[in-house]
């Protein structure tokens, strides 16, 4: 059995330098519990180890989750104290693995999705409770693109939920992450109401860097809008 240190460097060294299918290869020979706060440590790393740590959430912990919900539970409630104000810590990457597990656990999704709304609700009157509404726009990125993850495999289960209302707010944000996630996220709500809205932002001439089907690539805020705009023309025909 690999020592503790060994063990981190083995895991850090593999996120940062091999392929996502490597990786998904290579995961099941370790054990859950004995990785899991390597991977919490692997989200503070560069872009493409934090981005694999993501994906490698939503491998481990659903498989935590079927020997032992619990254990996934205990997982699930520390991503939400890592975006607790009172955590002291600032929360990279957490609500993107956060997302990335509740996309392959039904169980997880069932009992933790509302608290992933959440973070885009101001205070007031919700089914489960109050908004936690996140400011800081590099933790916004966060939840726009675990929103994003969601509705992509979940969509009608994410729609139902209201969340075209709380989307909106996004398109005027000044980061271009967060604008062109949140027209990403609208492009799969359904909701015809928003194209006016979105036409505003094929003026946008900003780019961003996204991780999509397990690869980092740029892409253009105006295209994402064209995108979401076709998509939502589509499902109206």
């Amino acid at each position: 059995m690999m020592r503790r240190r060994e063990l981190k460097q083995t895991i850090l060294s593999m996120l940062k330098n091999e392929p996502w299918p490597v990786i998904a290869a290579r995961l099941p020979q370790y054990e859950g519990k004995e990785i899991i706060n390597h991977l919490f440590t692997a989200l503070c790393h560069s872009q493409k180890t934090k981005w694999h740590a993501v994906s490698a959430f939503g491998k481990v912990v659903p498989r935590l989750a079927a020997q032992d919900p619990e254990s996934a539970r205990i997982v699930m409630r520390r991503f939400l104290w890592n975006l607790n104000d009172e955590s002291g810590g600032i929360g990279w990457g957490i609500p993107e693995a956060m997302a990335e597990v509740m996309v392959q656990d039904n169980m997880l999704f069932s009992e933790y999705s509302h608290m992933l709304i959440s973070y885009m609700r101001q205070d007031g009157p919700e089914i489960f409770q109050d908004g936690n509404f996140i400011e800081l726009p590099a933790l916004q990125q966060g939840v726009l693109w675990g929103v994003a993850r969601l509705l992509k495999v979940r969509q009608q289960k994410m729609v139902v939920k209201g969340i075209d209302a709380d989307l909106r707010y996004y398109l005027d944000a000044l980061d271009n992450t967060v604008c062109g996630l949140a027209a990403m996220c609208l492009g799969m709500c359904r909701n015809i109401e928003v194209i006016d809205e979105l036409q505003s932002l094929l003026a946008n001439s900003g780019s961003f860097i996204l991780y999509w089907d397990y690869t980092l690539q740029e892409v253009k805020v105006s295209a994402i809008a064209k995108q979401a705009i076709e998509r939502l023309h589509l499902q109206a025909a």
